[in-house]
C-alpha cells in the first residue's frame, strides 16, 4: 500500500531528483561519448551501477532476496536487453551526431508507442488519448523529418534515437507481461547487470575495444561517466523508488514530459545546442501530448474499468510504464 508523503518538501526534493538528474543525463552521455567508445561505456556503467545494487540488496536482505529462478533470470535479461541495451544503448550510439536536447525528445515520446502497443493487442484505448498521441507523433515527425533539424543531425543516427525510443516502449510494454524476479529492486539489479553485459560483448565485437584508450579520456567525459553511475542510476533511482511508495502515480510519471524540457534547455545552456523552430514545434507537441497521455491514462481506475481484473492489469501497466521509462534510465 502506497504511504502518505511525511512531507512536503521531502517529496518536492525527490520529484525535483528525478526532473533533474534524468533530465540532465542525456547532456551527460552527449559529455562521455565525446571520448569514449559508446557502447562500452554505456555497458560498463550499467555493470557498475547494477553491481551496487545487488550488492546493497545482498547484504541486506540476504540472498532470498536476490534469487531468481531461471524463468526469471531470462525474463531479466529480456527486459535488460529491451531497455538497457536496446533503449539506452543505441541513444548512447546516437548521441555521437544528435544533440541531447533533440535525442531527449524523442526518447520522450516512449510512452506514445506504448499506447500504439497496446492498441495493437487489441486493447481498447479511448479516442480521445488516440488523438493525443497522434498530435504527439505529428511532432515527432516534426523533429526527425529533413528540414530545421538541429545540429544538422544525421538522418541514419536520428532514426536509431526512434528505435531506442521504440526498444524502450517494447521494454515497458512487457514487462507486466514477462516473469520477473518478485522483488522491483532486484529485478532492475538483474536487468542492469544482463543489459550492461550485453552491452560490453557487442561493443567488444565491434572493435570498440580498439578505441579504449584511457589516457585520450577527457576529464569531461570520466566526470559524465561517473556522474551517469552516482547521480543518474543511484541517487536518482534511490528517489524514484521512494517516490513510488509515497506519491500517486500520476505524480511520480510527471517526469515524462519535464525530463525532455530540462534537457532541451541544458543542452542549450551548457553545450550550445541550437533550439530551432522545429525544435520548438516538437518540443510542444510531444510534451503537451504525453502530458495528456499519462494524465489520462493514471485518471483510469477500477470504477472505469469493466472487470476488476483488467483494473488490476491496467494498474501494473502503468507501474511498469513508470518503472521501466527510467533507470533503467537514459
Amino acid at each position: 500500500m502506497r504511504r502518505p508523503a511525511e512531507s512536503g518538501w521531502l517529496l518536492w526534493a525527490a520529484l525535483l531528483t528525478i526532473y533533474i538528474v534524468w533530465g540532465s543525463t542525456y547532456l551527460a552521455i552527449r559529455v562521455m561519448v565525446d571520448t569514449m567508445p559508446p557502447l562500452l561505456a554505456a555497458g560498463a556503467r550499467y555493470v557498475v551501477a547494477g553491481g551496487v545494487f545487488w550488492a546493497i540488496l545482498r547484504i541486506t536482505g540476504g540472498a532470498a532476496r536476490v534469487r531468481a529462478s531461471p524463468r526469471q533470470l531470462a525474463g531479466a535479461a529480456l527486459i535488460g536487453t529491451l531497455l538497457c541495451f536496446g533503449g539506452n544503448g543505441l541513444v548512447t550510439v546516437a548521441e555521437r551526431d544528435v544533440p541531447s536536447g533533440l535525442a531527449a525528445l524523442i526518447m520522450g515520446a516512449m510512452p506514445l508507442w506504448v499506447l500504439v502497443m497496446r492498441a495493437g493487442h487489441g486493447e481498447r484505448v479511448p479516442g480521445a488519448t488516440l488523438a493525443g498521441v497522434a498530435v504527439g507523433f505529428a511532432g515527432l515527425a516534426v523533429l526527425v523529418l529533413p528540414g530545421d533539424r538541429p545540429g544538422d543531425a544525421p538522418l541514419g543516427a536520428v532514426l536509431v534515437v526512434v528505435a531506442a525510443s521504440i526498444s524502450w516502449a517494447c521494454g515497458a510494454f512487457y514487462s507486466p507481461r514477462t516473469p520477473l524476479p518478485a522483488d522491483s529492486l532486484a529485478s532492475t539489479a538483474w536487468q542492469m547487470l544482463f543489459g550492461g553485459a550485453g552491452m560490453l560483448a557487442v561493443g567488444t565485437l565491434t572493435g570498440e575495444i580498439g578505441d579504449v584508450e584511457p589516457a585520450a579520456f577527457s576529464a569531461d567525459s570520466l566526470l559524465a561517466f561517473a556522474y551517469l553511475i552516482s547521480a543518474g542510476s543511484l541517487l536518482a533511482f534511490t528517489a524514484f523508488v521512494w517516490l513510488l511508495q509515497h506519491a500517486p502515480v500520476s505524480t511520480v510519471m510527471t517526469y515524462a514530459y519535464v525530463n525532455p524540457v530540462v534537457a532541451v534547455f541544458l543542452g542549450w545552456a551548457i553545450l550550445s545546442e541550437e533550439i530551432t523552430l522545429a525544435v520548438v514545434v516538437g518540443t510542444v507537441a510531444i510534451v503537451a501530448s504525453v502530458a495528456t497521455v499519462v494524465r489520462r491514462e493514471s485518471s483510469v481506475g477500477p470504477g472505469r474499468v469493466a472487470r476488476r481484473g483488467a483494473a488490476h492489469d491496467l494498474q501494473r501497466e502503468q507501474r511498469a510504464l513508470a518503472t521501466s521509462g527510467r533507470d533503467v534510465d537514459a
